[in-house]
């Protein structure tokens, strides 16, 4: 489970800087989904994540939602949740009954969800636009990422944008060891209604949990 949710926050601790060598038109692109998402105040997203082995047979595969309104967010799957009112992140086992907490430092390179909407490109990647694919009725753009630095645990990302929403439809990471991870956006309302609470772990609903505080 602690695995599936390093991916839901995306290739675990991803950091990247603008590439010289990077596709001119894979940046706009990019560029115009980062934009499109700043316009959004508050974000609920429901999204499936699927692992895979280096055979291509599928070996874990969850569903949730994501809640994001301006700098904090919060990841709802089953069994976990995890919390960050902008300050600290909290995250919540339901098997062990167990909060951990920890401070949220912006200096760091983390990734949170709302850097995986807008410009977590544009720092330590490679990036080109390999081409579009139809997807039903929608338009795919395709733009490949490789890791400046080759100590990742993975080699490859592929990026899917929806061409005419400007939005990230999926991510496919490529990991070193085989496996390959898949983070896929079911649905995107970029008007929710989200109160500042939801952000906040609230001990008193969860009775008899043991809080770890790690600040």
């Amino acid at each position: 489970m602690k695995h599936l949710i390093t991916s839901i926050l995306l290739l675990t601790s991803v950091t990247i800087s603008f590439a010289q060598k990077s596709d001119p038109e894979a940046k706009k692109i990019l560029d115009a989904v980062s934009a499109k998402f700043k316009t959004f105040k508050s974000v609920q997203s429901k999204f499936s994540l699927k692992i895979e082995n280096a055979a291509g047979k599928a070996v874990g595969t969850k569903t949730g939602t994501v809640y994001m309104k301006g700098g904090k967010y919060r990841v709802s799957v089953t069994g976990q949740e995890i919390y960050s009112d902008g300050t600290n992140v909290t995250t919540y086992d339901k098997s062990t009954n167990e909060a951990t907490i920890t401070k949220l430092d912006p200096s760091t390179n983390t990734l949170t969800p709302q850097k995986i909407f807008t410009n977590f490109y544009d720092k330590d990647f490679l990036y080109k636009l390999n081409g579009e694919s139809k997807s039903g009725t929608k338009t795919l753009q395709e733009i490949e990422l490789t890791p400046i630095d080759k100590t990742k645990p993975f080699f490859k990302v592929l990026i899917y944008v929806d061409k005419v929403a400007k939005t990230i439809s999926s991510v496919k990471i490529f990991q070193k060891t085989g496996e390959r991870i898949t983070y896929s956006v079911t649905s995107f309302n970029g008007k929710a209604v989200l109160t500042d609470d939801m952000f906040t772990f609230d001990k008193s609903k969860y009775p008899g949990v043991e809080v770890v505080d790690l600040r």
